[in-house]
């Protein structure tokens, strides 16, 4: 089982930047993909970005070029670096792992609890 924390959410005008951390309770550095999801009022939650264990990343159309997502295996840590903000990207985001044996295997599916952010105009 992993747990998974984030944090760095919070209010900001729009055009301002946050940066968004999820912290994984075991090492990340192996097998697996790690994304952010967001969920506004009313709306289903959707892929923000993801990484993969290898480096790969894709982005949501609506957050490239304002949006990065990375990884600091050594502190078991995944980052969303959010710049030019919109209104819009008012949330709740969403860390999310899964965990994939060497042969592709899907063997573990976890969420954080969310973190708010939300964007004045």
């Amino acid at each position: 089982q992993v747990q998974l924390v984030e944090s760095g959410g919070g209010l900001v005008q729009a055009g301002g930047s946050l940066r968004l951390s999820c912290a994984a309770s075991r090492s990340i550095e192996r097998g697996n993909t790690m994304g952010w999801y967001r969920q506004a009022p009313g709306n289903e939650r959707e892929l923000v970005a993801g990484i993969t264990s290898g480096g790969s990343t894709n982005y949501a159309d609506s957050v490239k070029g304002r949006f990065t997502i990375s990884r600091d295996n050594a502190k078991n840590t995944v980052y969303l670096q959010m710049n030019s903000l919109k209104s819009e990207d008012t949330g709740i985001y969403y860390c999310n792992i899964v965990l994939r044996s060497a042969s592709g295997y899907r063997y573990g599916d976890y969420w954080g609890q969310g973190t708010q952010v939300t964007v004045s105009s």
